[in-house]
């Protein structure tokens, strides 16, 4: 079979590096790809939302399955438009990737079939929320509507940041149209944690537990981020708690979809906040996370290849997922100034290095090749992958490999997977 994989991030890589271990997969193709990805598939010079020239070089070259990795192309339909063409494509529909496209949508599925979650408003009039924000009182949790690349919510400590989260989405419209509207929430204490789930709008099946670093800095300070690193499992999921969230959020949240009259196939990302009163829904993904994905797909011993397949064909149920019982770790090199402004072009070191030990593979988010030279050539650059036995080892393995890869600016967190190992 062969395989296209649409996008050019760390989501990419790994969902190539999964597939290229398929016995089915004969050869990938990935559209735009990145300099990591040229090792292991053929890039195609192709942008992840042009649709159109997507769909002909995929019937051009006999492509068998698709797989959309970001949201962007997800919410803008490309499922739909491919399998009007007769292309099996893995990932939701436009109506489905509302769940994700739209907080607002999520919001009111979650009221309306009670899946537990923050208590809310929603405005799409900046002096209204920041009535709100006055009468309410921090600290409080203020997200734009739409897509934002992870960077549209803002948990605001202060009432001073609150409002000035308000002016940056609906007033200075920092994220464009996601920011027409505006959910402000209450803010939830506890551990955050990711669980995703292939389903096929019937069947849920949840893979292993996972926990994303979305601050820029240590200690969890700084701006939000798409993610600075992962690791997996997290051990905040207890078996007890997994079991909650499998009857009170996964199922429940495919039900309610299908009552709405929509079936969503994919993946189902929820992003939990485990609360003294239980796991409560943060947000909702309609893909795989980045850099969840990093930790979690090396973890499968399943061919990724025939899951994806028996989602689109409505036969998930006949499948068991396996898993390896070991830690996986990834630490995100971002470059500098990254979320806001960075410069690109900066040749990067040590890559071969880091190649050559054990248990590590170095997942490419935002690389380029210029002039026979891998350089960076977006905010994330790499994810750093390694696993062990525990979570000490891959943690070691992990950082052993950050340090030998330079790139003028490059930064990255110290402190991935501390509160795991508070819990050991």
């Amino acid at each position: 079979m062969r395989v296209l994989v649409v996008g050019g991030g760390g989501r990419e890589h790994t969902l190539v590096w999964k597939l290229a271990q398929s016995p089915r997969v004969q050869k990938i193709y990935c559209a735009p790809g990145n300099a990591g990805i040229a090792g292991l598939a053929e890039c195609v010079p192709i942008d992840a939302s042009d649709v159109k020239k997507l769909i002909n070089f995929a019937v051009e070259h006999g492509v068998g399955l698709a797989v959309i990795g970001p949201e962007a192309p997800l919410s803008a339909g490309i499922v739909d438009e491919f399998t009007a063409a007769g292309l099996p494509a893995f990932g939701p529909g436009r109506e489905a990737a509302q769940l994700e496209g739209s907080k607002v949508f999520a919001k009111k599925l979650m009221e309306k079939y009670d899946i537990p979650t923050a208590q809310s408003r929603t405005f799409t009039n900046a002096t209204a929320a920041l009535d709100y924000i006055r009468e309410k009182g921090a600290p409080l949790v203020v997200k734009a509507d739409g897509l934002a690349a992870g960077k549209g919510v803002v948990v605001a400590q202060t009432l001073a940041g609150a409002q000035e989260a308000v002016q940056l989405i609906m007033v200075k419209r920092e994220f464009g149209d996601a920011g027409n509207q505006v959910i402000i929430e209450e803010f939830l204490e506890g551990e955050e944690v990711s669980v995703l789930a292939f389903t096929d709008g019937h069947t849920v099946i949840p893979m292993v537990s996972s926990q994303d670093h979305k601050a820029a800095y240590d200690n969890d300070s700084g701006p939000n981020t798409g993610g600075m690193g992962a690791y997996s499992p997290a051990p905040v999921l207890t078996p007890q708690l997994l079991t909650m969230v499998e009857e009170q959020i996964l199922h429940p949240t495919v039900r309610a979809l299908r009552s709405e009259g929509i079936i969503f196939k994919g993946v189902l990302y929820a992003g939990l906040m485990i609360t003294a009163k239980g796991p409560k829904v943060l947000e909702y993904n309609a893909r795989f996370g980045d850099p969840e994905c990093q930790v979690v797909l090396p973890r499968l011993k399943n061919d990724l290849c025939a899951v994806m397949m028996s989602v689109i064909n409505n036969r998930l149920h006949e499948k068991q997922l396996e898993w390896h019982e070991n830690h996986t770790v990834c630490v995100v090199m971002a470059s500098g100034g990254y979320p806001g402004s960075y410069k690109k072009g900066m040749a990067i070191n040590g890559l071969n290095e880091a190649a050559a030990l054990d248990d590590v593979f170095v997942f490419h988010a935002g690389t380029a090749f210029k002039k026979g030279k891998t350089v960076t050539a977006g905010g994330r650059v790499l994810g750093v992958t390694a696993w062990g036995d525990t979570l000490p080892q891959a943690l070691d393995r992990a950082y052993k490999a950050v340090d030998v890869i330079t790139f003028e600016g490059a930064h990255y967190r110290r402190d991935i997977g501390q509160k795991a190992l508070r819990r050991s």
